[in-house]
């Protein structure tokens, strides 16, 4: 059956209202399980109450089709109301992670002109720092506060008593805005990828032939709703098709994931190779004694995937381990492994049906077989973003000659299986998040201590590329542990955790340019011990 129903292709309607039209209000829609082990059920009716909720707090607060309100909240039922009554009134979502920094905050608010923001009490602190430096933001939500702070400050529980839980979602074309995510490029801010509801036919279809999943699973996602993937797999997908999810509010544990395998009798599961990785260093003797007899499909994404995992999980586990590659830009899945196609250990897979992949190199010549090019789909897709939101040029810039060019370079091999090779940028792919270095090296520079900075990735076994730091200090300052920790913090505090280095290496210079550009290539190549190739342009 066609998930869409007399032309309406709102996903918050269809994640919600229609799965209760279809018969499943009853049905648990997810089983929201907490840090401390604490259990609700939340059924599809419930999922269509609140979210209805939420639409209508929304509606009294003055917001309409178009604007654009950001979560920035850790997994909790919140996150999954407020995201689908969000879309339900048309206003587009932004997801943030929770983790993010004063500096990544404000490049993203600033440039989507947000109009509110959903976030926890915790996190209020770190927001009102920012407050100022964003004009547009006119109400923050905060879900953990019983009354209202201010007029603009509002306590979720307290609007979301006085909504009524009836709204229906009005008529949505498939080109109607809808999530908006953020995701990095190798030279300056963060740009926002924009996508429409139409995707959802493309995210429905990848979770039912990719997944495999159906109404009888219990299926677990572990991706953070501040990823595409938490939210095309997460919320999306699964729920389009009426499959009840677990969701897990706390963090990587390996007992207690298995306990969660295990006991909620999970027969799909998508996570992260990082994940993985983190996994098969455990005591093997941690998984005896475990029966998974429910667990039908293990998938993962983000990064590609080790052999040796698949390896560890096919003696380990007696399970097979199926890659899946997309993009934030792609909303879905477009090259993968899946079940019934043949495992070659470390490829991307096959393309799907009705996505159309290609080889090219920089001149744009169509390359043939085993020979390495850039990555680029045929566009058009459902599930293809429409904008790099106010940056138009980037995103002409990625599209040539009806392809786009995804950033990534590969290798087809003669039976039409696709092998990552790289980024054909900067990008670092640090545990599935992509970090720009211009980002790292920009928060570096604000510490008094550093006169010049340099940031690469580099192989690593267990988040595949991590963040190293080539740092140059003024020379009135010498390196210590404080100033170490110092610049830990700053990074953490003004991007990300997830963006601080895990090796900071003091040096006497930068390389550049003769145009000032830094040399990263060579950077990386002094690193891993290789040749830098031609450094005739360097900076004297």
């Amino acid at each position: 059956m066609s998930i869409i129903i007399n032309w309406q292709y709102n996903i918050g309607h269809i994640c919600t209202r229609q799965q209760c039209e279809l018969g499943l209000g009853e049905k648990v829609a997810f089983r929201w399980i907490s840090a401390r082990q604490e259990r609700i059920d939340y059924t599809f009716s419930d999922l269509d109450r609140e979210s209805n909720r939420f639409a209508n707090v929304l509606q009294s607060l003055g917001f309409a089709a178009g604007d654009i309100l950001f979560t920035f909240l850790p997994k909790s039922p919140e996150q999954f109301f407020s995201f689908l009554g969000v879309l339900k009134l048309q206003v587009i979502c932004g997801t943030l992670f929770s983790n993010f920094g004063d500096d990544a905050l404000v490049d993203r608010l600033v440039d989507a002109k947000a109009k509110g923001i959903v976030t926890k009490k915790s996190f209020l602190k770190k927001i009102m720092r920012v407050r100022d430096q964003i004009p547009s933001l006119k109400y923050i939500i905060v879900t953990d506060i019983e009354e209202h702070l201010s007029a603009d400050t509002l306590s979720y529980p307290a609007l979301m008593r006085e909504a009524s839980a009836n709204f229906i979602a009005p008529p949505t074309s498939p080109n109607t805005p809808s999530v908006l995510h953020y995701t990095s490029g190798s030279t300056g801010k963060p740009k926002g990828v924009l996508h429409v509801h139409r995707s959802i036919l493309h995210q429905s279809r990848t979770a039912s032939e990719v997944l495999t999943l159906n109404e009888s699973d219990i299926y677990w996602c572990t991706a953070d709703q501040g990823w595409v993937t938490g939210t095309s797999y997460g919320i999306i997908g699964p729920w389009s098709l009426g499959v009840t999810q677990i969701h897990y509010g706390g963090g990587y544990d390996a007992k207690l994931w298995f306990d969660l395998l295990q006991g909620e009798a999970v027969s799909v599961w998508y996570t992260a190779p990082t994940a993985l990785r983190m996994l098969m260093r455990e005591d093997v003797k941690l998984y005896k004694g475990y029966e998974l007899n429910a667990l039908r499909h293990i998938f993962s994404v983000g990064e590609p995937l080790n052999p040796e995992v698949i390896t560890w999980a096919r003696t380990t586990l007696g399970k097979d381990i199926y890659d899946t590659w997309f993009q934030t830009e792609t909303g879905g899945i477009m090259i993968t492994n899946r079940p019934g196609l043949v495992i070659k250990l470390g490829s991307m897979g096959t393309p799907l049906d009705g996505i159309d992949p290609a080889i090219i190199a920089d001149d744009g010549e169509l390359l043939e077989n085993n020979i390495q090019g850039n990555l680029c789909l045929k566009t058009g897709w459902p599930s293809m973003f429409v904008t790099y939101l106010n940056n138009e040029s980037a995103y002409n810039s990625k599209l040539k000659n009806g392809y786009y060019y995804t950033g990534d370079t590969a290798v087809r091999d003669d039976d039409g299986y696709y092998w990552f090779k790289g980024r054909s940028d900067d990008v670092i792919n640090t545990a599935g998040h992509l970090i720009s270095p211009f980002e790292v090296e920009s928060a570096l520079l604000e510490i008094e201590e550093v006169a010049e900075s340099g940031v690469i990735g580099a192989p690593d076994e267990l988040l595949y590329e991590k963040i190293v730091a080539f740092v140059q200090l003024h020379k009135q300052f010498s390196w210590s542990r404080e100033l170490e920790v110092k610049i830990r913090l700053h990074i953490s505090n003004r991007a990300s955790s997830i963006a601080t280095p895990q090796e900071i290496i003091i040096v006497d210079g930068v390389p550049k340019n003769k145009s000032g550009k830094i040399m990263r290539r060579v950077l990386k190549a002094r690193y891993l011990g290789q040749d830098a190739g031609d450094i005739s342009t360097l900076e004297d």
